[in-house]
């Protein structure tokens, strides 16, 4: 079964907007910022993910056609069966994205997409350089064992993924209410990619940001509190490599300086980034309950609830481990 791959054919388009929103926001037309280093990091980081994702595409198939004996249906490839699989995709990358952001495992491939401190539209083409190889494929079996062919959830993914794309962007405020309401949005994905403390954590969905209304991890943006890119520990390079294997080499760095331990090295890959074996911990609950510390006239505003600011008597400053 083949079907063709929606990124690839999006190419002509990334490029023609990457250079209008440049041109744009370099005139002073649009709101943003380029930074040409960035930029051209995040160009290469998109050339570079296309060739290993084309490489070991092969490997992400064959570990979800193991599955596909086992499936309970066959959907055929229709209009319709498009569209169930098109959103049963979505929400099942909304928890792919999520586990992303609280797996160090999966956390290392993930951050490569979140290391630049600018937000635009070559900030969506930074992809990382794993591919499959982490094994987070495997959370679309469910659909495989309800009877769509990996292909087919493939296609979907695609499709999924050059959604995405325009979100990332300063250049557009807000869409109207009821396209907020559902759909992903510009304002929606700027608070993903938002360091602020309020921000961590929040709005993983792809293209219906419903599935964060009801999983409660919706947080609005909000005018009071701009946006800071990036991530909690800034990365200060451009160099490619580093930043796609930048944390692979840091959590590995880490289970080194732990010793013959491995129950630690365990811990260090399924804990959320920040988290330490000594217990003194910078997760995001950790970075949150530190604000409120500071600031705690904004418990119970969007993002901050009271029990951080309840938990966090006694509790010293945590450093960003990010």
């Amino acid at each position: 079964m083949d079907f063709i791959k929606p990124t690839i054919f999006a190419i002509p388009f990334f490029l023609l907007t990457v250079t209008l929103e440049w041109w744009a926001v370099k005139t002073g037309r649009a709101k943003g910022r380029y930074e040409t280093k960035d930029a051209i990091t995040s160009l290469i980081m998109g050339t570079g993910s296309a060739v290993v994702d084309t490489i070991t595409a092969t490997v992400g198939l064959w570990m979800l056609m193991t599955f596909w004996p086992y499936r309970a249906f066959e959907f055929p490839v229709t209009w319709w069966s498009f569209l169930i699989v098109f959103v049963a995709y979505d929400l099942i990358y909304y928890w792919k994205h999520r586990f992303a952001h609280v797996v160090r495992w999966w956390w290392i491939e993930h951050h490569t997409h979140h290391s630049s401190q600018h937000y635009n539209l070559t900030t969506a083409l930074r992809q990382p350089w794993f591919g499959p190889l982490t094994g987070l494929v495997i959370i679309a079996a469910p659909l495989v064992l309800l009877g769509f062919h990996p292909a087919f959830i493939a296609f979907a993914a695609g499709i999924n993924l050059v959604y995405q794309y325009w979100i990332h962007t300063e250049a557009i405020g807000r869409m109207p209410k009821w396209f907020e309401a559902v759909m992903n949005t510009p304002s929606h994905h700027r608070v993903h990619h938002a360091t602020n403390p309020r921000y961590l954590d929040a709005n993983f969905a792809g293209v219906f940001i419903i599935w964060d209304r009801m999983f409660g991890s919706f947080v609005p943006e909000l005018d009071y509190d701009k946006p800071i890119y990036g991530t909690v520990k800034l990365l200060a390079t451009h160099n490619p490599i580093v930043v796609a294997y930048g944390q692979l080499g840091a959590l590995l760095q880490d289970c080194w300086t732990d010793g013959p331990r491995p129950w630690r090295w365990v811990a260090r890959f399924i804990n959320k980034p920040g988290w330490s074996p000594d217990g003194n911990h910078s997760r995001s609950a950790e970075l949150k309950q530190a604000y409120l510390a500071a600031h705690p006239e904004q418990a119970g505003t969007p993002g901050l609830t009271r029990k951080h600011l309840k938990t966090q008597a006694a509790k010293p400053a945590p450093v960003a481990a990010e």
